[in-house]
């Protein structure tokens, strides 16, 4: 059996392991350059691989194709081989025949992330033998292919449900959905809600849906398609039998006759959101049967993810946040709405078919400058030219920083919450975060 991973990064390096200890004659061809430290898994391996391009008779003649998250459905390579019948599959479904470990897969358009980490550490903590993967840490195939795990807790982004076919999680999640990558969806957002709830299609009787029960794509799927999987909703409004709803200042969660309650102000995690992401996260840590007491330390002692609202710096009574991770519109909502002084908000990047009109009350309320930081921002300033008094562009992320500075003053926030891709300017999110970081450390 022949397999070609097409895309020599994390996963598809993850999956070449798997495949050739699985007894495939393997292939890795990247478009782009692989870096040295992938290269090196590759060649001491003994793995053919190439980069810069694809030579078309040696991916054309694969039984099974692995195609990294990156690669859209669109690249020529790709197409040619779906017009030849040969099976374009994601690491998640190459992947999951080879391991007995159930799984448990986390998707939304916003907060996956954190949901995923903070569902990883209640069952870690628990004292399960558990994996972390997906969109996220150590490639998924590779952990199967070492064995090592009983569960794994898998972050999935859309395209990586877009190539499944047989896997199912055991416990899925959708944390909410928003317009987010509609340039991959041929600018059609139910093309995306769609592929989000790819996540429960191969679920049984016996597997469970964790889902925002107020959020209107969510609910609207719901009533007009079915799962077999048990339904948990969490709210912050509605309260439920069985899920995860707020009364009287704590979280309650409802599950298998058990319950379970904490005072909110006792969460580390801090924002209406991250009660959301604390009640998803819980529901899984009651379906694996985790005992209250462990539940209650490690929502405690929770520390959040890195680029998604962290606490920088104060400097001169001024508070810089970075929010990089906020790629979407969606996610930019959240970080305004939990700013409490006046903000100056570094925005932009590639837009992705972003509707800016969501945050204009926000922007009314909160913003009293904004630093325009992408190679594009006309949108933008269409958009908010009229409502704010200040608005800046840059090119760098120093000049936005020092910009902020100069427009801040004390018991203000700068905020860095692009709510667009950043591969503009920089090689990612992550990037652009600690670039920002380092730029306050340095005023």
């Amino acid at each position: 059996m022949r397999l070609v991973v097409l895309g020599g990064g994390e996963s598809g390096v993850g999956t070449a392991i798997l495949g050739l200890r699985k007894g495939y004659d393997v292939f890795v061809s990247d478009f782009g350059k692989i870096k040295d430290n992938y290269k090196e898994v590759l060649t001491s391996n003994g793995i053919a691989w190439e980069e810069e391009g694809h030579t078309e008779h040696l991916v054309l003649n694969a039984d099974v194709v692995m195609k990294s998250p990156g690669i859209p459905e669109k690249a020529p390579m790709v197409k040619k081989l779906v017009e030849k019948g040969i099976k374009v599959i994601s690491e998640i479904e190459f992947a999951s025949p080879f391991t007995k470990a159930i799984t448990i897969g986390i998707t939304g358009s916003n907060g996956k992330t954190t949901t995923t980490m903070l569902a990883y550490h209640l069952l870690k903590s628990a004292g399960l033998n558990i994996g972390l993967g997906g969109n996220i840490g150590k490639s998924f195939a590779l952990q199967v292919a070492d064995d090592k795990f009983d569960s794994y807790v898998l972050e999935l982004s859309s395209f990586q449900l877009d190539g499944i076919v047989d896997y199912k999680p055991h416990i899925a999640i959708i944390t909410n959905i928003s317009p987010d990558h509609l340039d991959r969806y041929d600018y059609n957002y139910q093309n995306y809600i769609d592929a989000k709830f790819r996540i429960t299609m191969n679920q049984t009787e016996d597997d469970f849906l964790i889902y925002d029960a107020d959020d209107e794509a969510i609910s609207e799927w719901l009533t007009k398609n079915t799962t077999k999987a048990k339904l948990i909703p969490f709210s912050l409004t509605k309260t439920f039998n069985e899920g995860a709803f707020l009364k009287n200042n704590s979280m309650e969660v409802k599950i298998n006759h058990e319950e379970f309650v904490m005072e909110t102000e006792h969460i580390a995690l801090e924002g209406k959101h991250n009660l959301k992401n604390a009640m998803a996260a819980t529901s899984v840590a009651k379906l694996m049967q985790i005992r209250n007491a462990t539940i209650r330390e490690s929502l405690s002692n929770f520390q959040g993810v890195e680029h998604r609202l962290e606490n920088v710096l104060k400097i001169q009574n001024v508070q810089y946040i970075n929010d990089s991770k906020a790629t979407n519109v969606n996610a930019t909502f959240f970080a305004l709405d939990s700013m409490n002084a006046p903000t100056v908000w570094i925005v932009g990047g590639v837009d992705k078919g972003n509707d800016y009109n969501e945050l204009m009350s926000l922007v009314r309320e909160k913003v009293k400058a904004i630093i325009c930081l992408g190679v594009d921002n006309r949108k933008i300033i269409d958009v908010f030219g009229n409502v704010v008094d200040i608005m800046v562009e840059v090119n760098n992320m120093n000049d936005a920083v020092k910009m902020a500075q100069r427009l801040s003053e004390k018991g203000d926030m700068v905020l860095l919450s692009p709510a667009c891709a950043s591969f503009d300017l920089f090689e990612s999110y992550e990037d652009r975060g600690n670039q920002f970081k380092h730029a306050v450390k340095n005023l």
